[in-house]
């Protein structure tokens, strides 16, 4: 009797911690997942986001994701197109300087960049430890962010550190918000970082 409880609880325990540590989405081995419940807000300056990865040297090794907004601006008759953080210093200050993205071409930009969604729900994004360029990335520690235009100069950066000697399981993340508007502080949340492993 204690043998076959004592099974069911080792049986619950481990499933619990695969559940823990397990990724949402298919063929994520060796991967790391981001995950956040993205909900649309109306209003100027809002909804507009960036997922990247860094180095200990806070060097931006990939960009997962910006919104279009940000690297190609709005198309407006009669107006010439420029870049969204151009005219909008304000848009996910923190990747457009450290990703050096006034040095990007516009197809480098075009690599990663996305709609907005039209539409809330949960955003998922994979990083399979490689650089811009597709080529593996040395071992040591890399540094996850999230960074969102709440609305015009408010926004929230998630970061969290991990060493790629980590085991599979959830990377623990910061966050810092500059300023705070109510309406607009659910744009994103439930962020979460995961080692797939």
């Amino acid at each position: 009797m204690k043998k076959g409880l004592l099974s069911t609880i080792m049986i619950s325990a481990i499933s619990l911690w695969a559940m823990a540590t397990s990724c949402t989405s298919e063929n994520t081995e060796g991967k790391v997942e981001i995950t956040f419940d993205y909900v649309k807000k109306q209003g100027p300056g809002s909804n507009q986001y960036a997922v990247w990865i860094e180095n200990e040297k806070n060097e931006v090794v990939k960009t997962l994701f910006v919104t279009s907004f940000t690297t190609k601006g709005r198309i407006r008759e009669g107006e010439p197109i420029k870049r969204g953080y151009t005219y909008r210093p304000t848009c996910v200050p923190t990747w457009v300087t450290n990703a050096k993205a006034a040095e990007m071409t516009d197809t480098e930009l075009d690599a990663f960049t996305g709609a907005t969604p039209k539409e809330g729900g949960i955003q998922t994004f994979t990083w399979d430890f490689t650089d811009t360029a597709g080529n593996k990335v040395a071992k040591g520690n890399y540094k996850v962010c999230v960074e969102a235009t709440l609305k015009n100069e408010y926004r929230i950066l998630y970061t969290g550190t991990f060493s790629t000697k980590d085991k599979a399981g959830e990377i623990s993340l910061t966050e810092t918000i500059n300023g705070f508007d109510e309406a607009y502080a659910g744009m994103i949340k439930d962020v979460k970082a995961t080692i797939c492993k």
